[in-house]
């Protein structure tokens, strides 16, 4: 338990942060599920709208400090990439 008036407040404040930075990552877990599953399908402008959604929740949520940067970065081109070679144009021979 806190003992002191600050310390009361930083609870408080560590608890108000948690939740909100739990609904952020679970959003951001949301958009990237919809875009594998529209990849998986292979509704390539569903995968397209799906994955530009994903990469503005992980961009805001670098943003907000949700997310490292870099880990943010990293989802975002796994993502494009598992998209690149779904749809990409077969070889030409």
């Amino acid at each position: 338990m806190a003992n002191t008036k600050s310390a009361e407040k930083r609870n408080r404040q560590a608890i108000k942060r948690n939740a909100r930075n739990s609904a952020v990552k679970s959003n951001i877990k949301d958009a990237i599920k919809a875009a594998r599953a529209a990849i998986a399908k292979g509704d390539q402008a569903g995968a397209k709208t799906a994955i530009a959604a994903a990469t503005s929740a992980l961009a805001k949520a670098a943003t907000k400090g949700v997310l490292h940067a870099r880990n943010a970065s990293r989802r975002i081109g796994r993502l494009s990439h598992e998209a690149s070679r779904k749809f990409a144009a077969p070889a030409a021979k």
